[in-house]
Parts: C-alpha cells; structure tokens; sequence
C-alpha cells in the first residue's frame, strides 16, 4: 500500500520549500503553503521563471513568524497571523489570469527583496478574508476549491517511483540525477508504480487519531511542466553543463498530446474532505484509480 514518503511546504511562492514531517491540511492545501507572493510595487508576481535566484531564500516556520535568509543577507522575519498586519494594506493582484488578494507586509520586506532581486519588489500575505477559487473545470466533483497563491490547485502529488524512473533515464545519457525539490510537490508517495499518479482517481488517508477526520484528496490534473525544474535548487541558476535536463529528457516521454504537447510531472489534488486533519510522513493511502473511456 502507498505510503506518505515526504511532506513540503513552500510558505512564500517560488522560494525555497521546508521539509516537515507533519503538516496540517486545510481547504486550500497544507498550512502556510504559498500563503505569501513576491511582488512588483503594481503587484504582478515574481517567480523562479523569470527570477532563478529566489531559489536561494529559505523559509522557516517558527512560533508566531516566518523567517527568510538569502546569502549575503540579514535575516527578516514577518508574521504567520495575517491580523498583525496593517489591514489598510491590502491589494489586489493576480496569479497568472487569476485575481488573488493580499496584504503589504511592509516597507521592510520590501527593502529586503529589491535588494536581493536587484529591483523594486514587495512581499504580500494572502488576504484570509478573502477566497480565490479554483478553475471550475476541475472542481465538479468537490463543489468547488479554493487555493491561496499556487499557480492552480491546493496540492501537488508526485510518486517517487516517477523521479527514479526519470532519474534513471538522465543517468543513462550521462547527465546527472535530480532531486525532488525540482517539481515542488507537496506529497511524495512510495508504493505507486511509476507515473501511476497520472491515473490516479481518489487518495484515501486514514486519520491518525479518532478526533481527526478522514482524509481523501481528489486528483483532477496532471501537472504541465514549465522550465523551473531545469533550475538547481541549491544554485539558483541550471546547471551550466546540462541546462536544459531534465526537460529535454522528460519531452522525449512526457509531452501529452490531449494536453497540447504539454510536458507533466506529478498530478494535482482537490481537498475533497478532511479538512482540519493532520497529515504525516508515514501515513498509508489508499489509491483509487480511473483509466478513463
């Protein structure tokens, strides 16, 4: 059976994600996950595509801040709890074609990204008061989703049979092998076969606790890859050697002809129940699958 292999939170969008070995599940994905956006001063997002080097900034969780190091850097810290901001901050903005709503977390984060980035930047934290909903297309079978700053979906699904099968392939043209922080996903499993997420209908997580409802995660599409897995994590830049694996090697395979060529990796996931529940590395998960007409 399926277990729970690894856990990540990415807390400010398209920097570095933290590895958990337990993290609470809401509505709109695991606690904190993409809770905060890079900004332009107008309020147009900034990510890894166009800006590599927010690779380097690491995030932490503690009590009551999130805490952001980069090389060459003070330390900044802002709060978790979105009331300690000033509310007459807030803005709208967009993730891709989608409006998202946040809050200005100030003049001090925003000196501290322009400086790092080399231009004008701020830093929001998602307006809880307000919802951004999933594209409707996907979210018929839960009544519809809401997600916070991710490109799409409340959660990304990945199996770690799929990176071997996909490291195997790049070791055997003599590039190197690459680690899972490149696809950003939120849940790694063991026990699927490779790329078996792709057909995979419902994810079933037993609770841990009676006090903790059950959990079943509806995946609903798979995930079209753009260039940031070519990004090295570690780096911030590719890799000068291979800058373009592993997407060419995944384009050989994995290019999907009813998704217009689109290259995936990892399926994304609805929060169908348990919202509220903690999930854990370890956890078993029970796997339905849907192989279509």
């Amino acid at each position: 059976m399926p277990t729970i292999s690894e856990l990540f939170v990415y807390p400010v969008k398209s920097c570095a994600g933290i590895a958990l070995r337990e993290a609470r599940l809401f509505a709109t994905g695991l606690e904190y996950d993409r809770g905060w956006m890079v900004a332009d001063p107008e309020g147009a997002m900034f990510t890894q595509r166009a800006y590599p080097r927010m690779a380097l900034i690491t995030t932490e969780l503690d009590a009551e801040e999130l805490v952001l190091r980069a090389p060459g850097m003070s330390e900044l810290r802002t709060p978790l709890d979105a009331a300690r901001l000033d509310a007459s901050r807030k803005v709208e903005t967009k993730v891709w074609r989608d409006a998202a709503y946040g809050i200005d977390t100030g003049a001090a984060s925003a000196a501290w990204f322009s400086e790092f980035l080399g231009m004008p930047a701020r830093l929001l934290r998602f307006d809880p008061e307000r919802e951004r909903t999933v594209d409707p297309d996907y979210t018929d079978s839960t009544g519809g989703a809401t997600t916070l700053f991710a490109d799409g979906f409340p959660l990304l699904v990945i199996g770690q049979a799929s990176l071997d099968d996909l490291n195997t392939r790049l070791t055997r043209k003599g590039a190197p092998a690459v680690p899972i922080d490149r696809f950003r996903p939120n849940l790694v499993l063991t026990g699927l076969d490779a790329y078996e997420e792709d057909y995979v209908e419902t994810l079933s997580i037993v609770s841990a606790t009676d006090a903790e409802p059950p959990v079943q995660l509806q995946l609903v599409k798979p995930c079209a890859r753009c260039p940031m897995p070519t990004i090295d994590q570690a780096k911030g830049a590719p890799d000068p050697d291979w800058p373009n694996e592993p997407s060419d090697t995944m384009s050989v395979y994995r290019a999907q002809p009813q998704r217009d060529g689109a290259i995936t990796f990892g399926n994304n996931a609805l929060v169908a129940s348990g919202a509220g529940a903690w999930l854990r590395v370890g956890q078993t998960v029970e796997a339905e699958l849907a192989f279509g007409d």
